[in-house]
């Protein structure tokens, strides 16, 4: 049943839920401590922006690293545990480089299993380090990215091998409910494009344990297969893929494009009737399976929404609805460009999301000449049962990216065990880890030292893969370039502000 506008402003006038306001948009949170309202009462310390005399969320100010890798607070420390170029797989190659969208999974005897995509994009000549072609593993010979997976033993040693190989521009994904993992090509080359021979910009799924030494403890005698002879699964489409997340409950995955010109959008996929979930059951779906739709979203007055970067106060609420898509494996016609400009809602640079508190929280990371109004990044969170976004965090145009004490451009993105969330930075200048509590307020968790310009001119690689172990102990965090998988470990605690 479509949610018309007029149910929506009739739902929101009976639950004085239109426009659930935490206060005007006068300062935005782009400093550690800041909230995107003025006028909450417990603002303590949001005027100092590296955090000295930290009476606020989080963990305090952070320390510089005197081996320039990781700036962190007080008590906390990193390891490293892949590196590209030095460290190596079971297979002897390098670890490929370009580490982005990571997910954390139980593996066996106590060890834990991250599966690590790599961006690469284009012919496999343009890296140093990509991804191995593994015999049996490959989806396109000719393509550079794909996945890794690194365990880590319960006694901390470290191994690593191929998951998928063949792949391009693997930027972030996600894990799903049964314990796989969804990996996304961040692209739409067709084959004959960049020197690739077959077409991408579609969804794979990765299973951590299909590996000997994985299945000889939970499954023992098992040759591994789920990850053999790849497959697209086109039902979810063909677009510059970012990040996709499961509902558990209905079943519906949720999928972000990364793209402009116009501007991308987030997708629903609704399985067909009778289909049920489970390891390796999306690669059996016939390529026009179940329904993908993109969403039309309305305010509390029942107008129509052209874009999300409309909103400009935290508490937002749009009422969704979604309109099927022409043609999901866009044959002639990219997606996001079958749908006249009043059809659906867009948004700038959709990115990273994770499923969490019975829905899905979904980022915008920034939006400039594109949008119609411009922010250094948003955080959705998409209310399934009640078919609604609402505006949970909201940077401001950062003024001074070169600067440290502010953030911008939030990509991956995870939801941490002790509140809130943990976003990976990806915007300019200087690089953070950050938190955001319940109510907006941000705070530092660590800041990439690593310096790839010049002292005059210095350049900071993104941080991507943001996730936390399944014990909730250890955050794992990725530095893209050239492709460091690290392990934070420290006093975690609950944020509640």
């Amino acid at each position: 049943m479509s949610l018309t506008r007029r149910d929506f402003a009739r739902r929101s006038a009976i639950a004085g839920a239109g426009v659930a306001l935490a206060g005007s948009v006068g300062a935005l949170a782009t400093a550690p401590g800041a909230l995107a309202a003025t006028d909450l009462q417990d603002v303590e310390e949001t005027a100092d922006p590296l955090g000295h005399g930290h009476h606020g969320p989080g963990y305090g100010p952070l320390i510089p690293d005197p081996d320039g890798l990781l700036a962190l607070p007080a008590g906390f420390s990193y390891r490293v545990l892949t590196y590209s170029g030095r460290t190596r797989l079971e297979s002897g190659e390098s670890t490929p480089s370009n580490h982005d969208g990571t997910a954390a999974f139980r593996g066996p005897r106590g060890a834990t299993l991250l599966v690590n995509n790599h961006e690469l994009s284009g012919p496999r000549t343009k890296w140093k380090y990509p991804v191995p072609l593994t015999e049996g593993l490959v989806y396109d010979p000719a393509a550079s990215g794909g996945c890794t997976v690194v365990e880590v033993s319960r006694d901390g040693q470290v191994a690593e091998w191929v998951g998928i190989a063949g792949t391009a521009t693997n930027c972030a994904g996600g894990s799903t409910p049964w314990g796989t993992w969804l990996t996304c090509e961040e692209t739409e080359d067709k084959a004959g494009q960049n020197g690739m021979t077959k077409d991408h910009g579609y969804v794979f799924e990765v299973d951590p344990l299909d590996h000997p030494q994985a299945l000889n403890s939970v499954r023992a005698g098992e040759t591994p297969s789920a990850n053999r002879d790849p497959k697209p699964i086109k039902a979810l489409g063909r677009y510059a893929h970012e990040a996709v997340v499961v509902d558990p409950k209905r079943g519906h995955l949720y999928l972000t494009e990364d793209a402009a010109k116009p501007n991308g959008l987030l997708y629903r996929w609704t399985p067909p009737h009778g289909f049920e979930h489970g390891r390796g059951k999306l690669r059996t779906l016939a390529d026009d399976a179940g329904v993908l739709k993109a969403p039309k979203c309305y305010d509390s007055g029942g107008r129509f929404v052209d874009d999300l970067s409309r909103a400009t106060r935290i508490g937002t609420v749009y009422g969704v609805d979604w309109v099927e898509v022409p043609d999901r494996d866009a044959r002639t016609v990219p997606v996001r460009e079958q749908f006249d400009d009043g059809d659906i809602t867009r948004a700038r640079k959709l990115e990273g999301m994770w499923w969490g508190d019975g829905g899905a929280y979904i980022v915008s990371s920034y939006a400039r000449a594109e949008s119609p109004v411009q922010h250094d990044g948003q955080v959705w969170f998409y209310h399934p049962g009640r078919r609604t976004l609402t505006l949970k965090v909201l940077l401001g145009v950062n003024p001074d990216p070169g600067k440290d004490g502010a953030f911008d451009g939030p990509d991956n993105i995870t939801v941490s065990p002790y509140g809130g969330l943990v976003i990976a930075e990806d915007g300019e200048g200087i690089q953070h880890l950050f938190g955001a509590t319940e109510h907006g307020r941000t705070y530092p968790i660590a800041r990439n030292e690593l310096n790839a310009g010049t002292p005059e001119k210095p350049e900071y690689s993104e941080f991507t893969g943001v996730t936390f172990s399944p014990d909730g102990r250890t955050l794992y965090a990725n530095i893209q370039t050239p492709g460091i998988m690290l392990a934070i470990t420290g006093p975690w605690k609950r944020q509640r502000q």
